[in-house]
């Protein structure tokens, strides 16, 4: 299905017509993994006759209650409903998540949100959700408050492999360890950074290897070191490339991590275009080189390895 037809609707409590009586996928959602794209599968099976949806909460409630927290985001906004199209949504309802949503009641989140404002026809979730103040309402509730109300409901089992259940927090910390490739698997796609190019201190470019410079923002940082990647432009085209995702030790170190990318056989300018760069596999750890020319001699060996990955 077509990724370019999901709105996206920030405000619940205008919502456009088109936009209620949906069948809907409830969660939060991050990463939009295959656990969600079954949760969304069982919404549009439940009523094939109904336009296909998601709600989901921005930020990420995690965000709001522990705001000092390291970023942990898997998906944002944008990238999000991206991935949701893909599966079939037309509508991603994202619920502002703050200290009045915070303290609505389970009750209220149901008669408030779920049937008045955007009048869902049926809902589906994992066995797992919890809403409203402290988390009050489980899929019992749900389960209850919805029948009351007309409203039908699918409960979806997890996915499960030999590890456990897959989960978001199973993804992160495969990412964090270095494995993308198992990352990618639970996903069913490349987990992405995406973001502006944004200036750098162009010293990649004399070594002979420009990059396009991709802050992480509110993006889970991932493994330090250096990935064979997939580069989406803007245009749809799909370019490959080796990145160093890290604080450049060996050029004197960074305050926070970034992401550069030297797409390969590529010269065309991107600064402030947003790019999708795809984690395909991870190559080494960053480490600290000793000068410049060890660095650029690693750099020509990362780059033939990850031509032969994704090249």
């Amino acid at each position: 299905m077509s990724a370019t037809n999901a709105a996206i609707h920030l405000d619940w409590t205008a919502l456009p017509e088109e936009a209620r009586g949906a069948t809907l996928a409830l969660g939060n959602l991050d990463g939009v993994h295959l656990g969600h794209v079954a949760v969304l599968a069982a919404a549009h099976q439940a009523r094939p006759d109904l336009t296909l949806g998601a709600l989901t909460f921005e930020p990420h409630p995690r965000e709001h209650f522990r705001p000092d927290d390291p970023p942990f985001r898997l998906t944002l906004l944008p990238a999000k409903a991206a991935a949701l199209a893909v599966h079939g949504a037309r509508h991603v309802i994202a619920l502002g998540f703050g200290a009045e949503m915070a303290a609505m009641s389970a009750e209220d989140f149901v008669e408030l949100v779920l049937h008045r404002a955007l009048g869902a026809r049926h809902l589906a979730c994992g066995p797992d959700f919890a809403f409203g103040h402290r988390r009050g309402g489980d899929v019992t509730f749900l389960a209850q408050a919805a029948e009351a109300r007309g409203i039908g409901l699918s409960i979806v089992p997890h996915i499960a492999d030999a590890e456990g259940h897959l989960s978001s927090t199973r993804i992160r910390r495969l990412l964090q360890d270095g494995y993308p490739e198992r990352a990618a698997a639970m996903l069913g796609r490349p987990f992405a950074i995406v973001g502006p190019v944004t200036h750098g201190d162009a010293r990649g470019r004399t070594l002979g290897f420009p990059t396009a410079n991709i802050p992480l923002g509110r993006h889970l940082e991932p493994a330090r070191g250096v990935y064979a990647v997939r580069a989406t432009l803007p245009d749809g085209r799909l370019v490959a490339g080796v990145a160093n995702l890290g604080r450049r030790p060996t050029l004197g170190g960074d305050p926070i991590s970034r992401l550069e990318a030297h797409l390969f056989d590529f010269a065309e300018d991107l600064y402030g275009q947003e790019l999708s760069v795809s984690l395909v596999a991870f190559l080494r750890e960053e480490r600290r080189f000793n000068g410049l020319d060890a660095l650029k001699s690693q750099i020509a060996v990362d780059s033939e390895a990850a031509r032969r990955l994704v090249g």
